[in-house]
């Protein structure tokens, strides 16, 4: 099968490395915020979960991908991709449901905002022309997760997410989500602390939520707008990433 469906028109290269910098270090940013102004303590909110709890994330992390990867792929049989808005109003209901009863239902809500934001990305693929039941697409959407979470303070320096892909198999596939739960498990750990902040656990739920669907749409943006790059313009990829990462170095003027 084809991994790309569609050919969007030609892009200027360095117009969209620029494009693709800027959309790169504004990932998260306005969550952030919004996390910041309920109440939520970026600094040691991972420290707020039970020992117990931080000892079983990377599992339970690991088993809600791997559910993730099939729900997400069999709700494209029967619902439409949704507008951003509409992702961020279902991703943020979602939060403030798993943040309302504290731990034990944000818990229950992990697998389930897993597989929504793995569908948000794979809408993402579909937006710069890649068919997402493609192997090759479905290795790039599971990679996506391994950027740094919102709540990480990233600073863009690290886009080995980008690299190149391993071969393509059924083993391979399980190495990548084996690879990837430890780094999607620090991140989700950040959302569930947040979510056990007294009375305010459903703002807080809603607001990491509404971070991580717009951190993650972003990232698969940069994501796939390289590869889309790499394929029209005819640049290797990793020339690409070289590019981009060059282009993230680079201070910005202050205005």
């Amino acid at each position: 099968m084809n991994e790309i469906i569609s050919a969007p028109p030609p892009v200027d290269p360095e117009a969209e490395i620029a494009r693709l910098a800027q959309r790169h270090e504004a990932a998260g940013g306005f969550g952030i915020q919004l996390l910041n102004i309920i109440g939520g303590q970026m600094d040691g909110l991972i420290d707020r979960l039970p020992r117990e709890v931080r000892d079983q994330l990377g599992q339970a992390t690991h088993a809600a991908l791997v559910q993730a990867l099939a729900v997400a792929s069999q709700s494209r049989r029967v619902v439409p991709d949704q507008s951003p808005w509409m992702n961020r109003a279902v991703t943020s209901a979602m939060g403030a449901a798993g943040g309302f009863g504290g731990l034990p239902t944000a818990l229950a809500e992990l697998p389930l905002t897993t597989a929504m934001l793995l569908r948000v990305i794979e809408g993402v693929a579909v937006q710069h022309g890649f068919d997402p039941a493609a192997d090759s697409v479905r290795f790039d959407c599971v990679q996506v997760f391994s950027a740094a979470g919102p709540l990480a303070h990233d600073d863009g320096a690290d886009l080995g997410f980008m690299g190149a892909r391993m071969a393509l198999s059924g083993a391979a596939m399980q190495a990548l989500v084996t690879r990837v739960a430890p780094r999607l498990a620090a991140a989700m750990g950040q959302k569930l602390a947040a979510q056990t902040v007294p009375v305010l656990g459903a703002a807080a739920g809603a607001a990491t939520n509404y971070a991580y669907v717009n951190y993650y749409t972003d990232i698969a943006h940069v994501h796939f707008g390289l590869r889309r790059l790499a394929v029209e313009a005819d640049i290797p990829h990793d020339v690409a990433v070289a590019r981009l990462k060059l282009a993230l170095s680079v201070p910005r003027k202050s205005p």
